[in-house]
């Protein structure tokens, strides 16, 4: 059975899909080149029509300060449970956006780190315009995709499961 509707928006499909994952790894170049990621918490309660993702980072790491001179990121999320990835690619950039932190700050979540909530000095807002979007919804039992494991290992025929879309947004 599906796990989101065939009639649903890319906007709807993405955010049905990452809803519940709320930890991502947030993917930036670093200064020497090198690509790094981070674990962090999306602030999101929905992925409205623009297409943009909500973190907090600390001013204390270098993260907002590699957004600002090189913005290309890559968001994953994973529930290997419910057998569904998703890999996101968009443009980051922080935002200085009072109100918006106000309405994103969550302080069960982020009092820990910003002990001075949206006041807190080390606070800052990243915004990542999602771009362009991939995943794999599996929705076979894992009794059912090792049978067809076995039967591609047999017929030499790579296995069907679930679904696998790319989305351009933005």
């Amino acid at each position: 059975m599906s796990k989101h509707s065939k009639d649903e928006s890319p906007h709807d499909t993405l955010w049905h899909l990452i809803k519940d994952m709320k930890f991502a790894m947030f993917t930036h170049r670093h200064a020497d080149g090198q690509l790094h990621a981070h674990p962090l918490t999306t602030l999101n309660r929905k992925l409205d029509e623009t297409g943009t993702l909500y973190f907090f980072v600390s001013r204390a790491t270098e993260l907002g300060q590699r957004v600002q001179a090189d913005g290309n990121v890559c968001v994953t999320y994973s529930d290997p449970t419910r057998d569904s990835y998703v890999s996101l690619s968009g443009t980051a950039r922080v935002s200085d956006d009072r109100a918006l932190k106000e309405k994103l700050f969550n302080p069960l979540l982020a009092k820990a780190w910003f002990p001075g909530g949206v006041d807190d000095p080390n606070l800052e807002l990243v915004e990542v315009r999602i771009g362009h979007a991939e995943y794999w919804d599996i929705q076979e039992s894992k009794m059912r995709q090792l049978l067809k494991m076995a039967t591609a290992a047999v017929t030499g025929n790579p296995p069907s499961m679930g679904e696998h879309k790319e989305l351009q947004l933005g």
